[in-house]
């Protein structure tokens, strides 16, 4: 099998699988597992201006999906050159890749008309779906359930070290200017991670919001988590980014509780590094969990 994949979570995905060998191509994207995506052809590339700032961004994304315009680029010379049996993309999320109806209409170009999977997990059991249906449309569907079943494991031990603690009020920032809450599974990693999320919503996109908004909701910790960032760079822009007036009386300002994580590794991507990804969470929302969990 050949495999075209054309986003970072499905990239990650067929390796955790075991099926680096059928990747032919990746989106420009994608960059994990390192040694596997490092030499392969890349096939999207972003339309969007180097350089621009987080309301940079989000201005010009915005005025392109006003005018029906696309975020990515898709080389269809290159990928049918590459000949793929395989295309794997999403539906939903507007910004996160090439439009869905997009890469339709060009499979049904391509010699061979390969097969186009669309994953559109809206919280953890969809990703857990997605990977057990990549599994079983690849011919591994035994690795699949071994890997869902292990994930699930660690899930379960999570909720073993949280179980009956307080659960502290949480913000998760999905994009920094403008403030936008999450949504889709980040809730869900959270309430997971023994935290109660205050204004994002399970299943759901993330939204825009308001300071005031946020300040109101008196969250005790914060995440910034802003999509396509390292952790780097996002302390780096909220270093830079004015706060808002009555900033410094939202809980989580007074006590230092403010966590910039790797969002491209363990948050915005549905694979199986958000599983690590709430297991980082328990480390801020509860410290001393591994001491309070009750054993297995």
């Amino acid at each position: 099998m050949r495999i075209a994949s054309l986003l970072p979570s499905a990239t990650e995905i067929v390796g955790a699988l075991g099926l680096e060998e059928t990747l032919v191509g990746v989106s420009h994207e994608c960059d994990y597992p390192p040694d596997v995506v490092a030499g392969l052809p890349r096939l999207t590339r972003s339309a969007l201006p180097a350089g621009l700032s987080a309301a940079e961004i989000d201005r010009e994304v915005s005025a392109r999906l006003r005018r029906g315009e696309g975020i990515y680029e898709l080389d269809e010379a290159l990928l049918a050159a590459l000949q793929p049996d395989l295309l794997i993309t999403q539906e939903l999320c507007d910004v996160c890749a090439v439009a869905y109806a997009d890469v339709c209409s060009l499979a049904a170009r391509l010699p061979g008309n390969p097969q186009v999977i669309s994953l559109t997990p809206p919280d953890l059991n969809g990703i857990f779906a997605d990977i057990t249906r990549i599994a079983e449309v690849t011919g591994v569907l035994e690795r699949g359930d071994v890997l869902v079943a292990n994930l699930r494991q660690r899930m379960d031990r999570v909720a073993r070290q949280v179980r009956g603690l307080p659960r502290p009020r949480v913000f998760a920032l999905e994009w920094l200017d403008p403030p936008f809450a999450a949504g889709h599974w980040v809730p869900e990693m959270i309430a997971r991670a023994g935290g109660q999320e205050v204004l994002g919503r399970t299943g759901e996109k993330s939204f825009r919001t308001t300071w005031d908004d946020v300040i109101a909701a008196q969250p005790e910790v914060m995440l910034l988590i802003p999509c396509g960032y390292s952790k780097e760079e996002t302390e780096r822009q909220w270093a830079e980014l004015p706060k808002p007036a009555g900033f410094d009386r939202i809980p989580a300002a007074q006590n230092g509780r403010i966590f910039a994580l790797d969002a491209n590794s363990y948050c915005s991507r549905p694979a199986p590094r958000l599983v690590d990804g709430i297991e980082q969470l328990v480390r801020l929302l509860h410290p001393l969990a591994e001491l309070a969990g009750s054993p297995a």
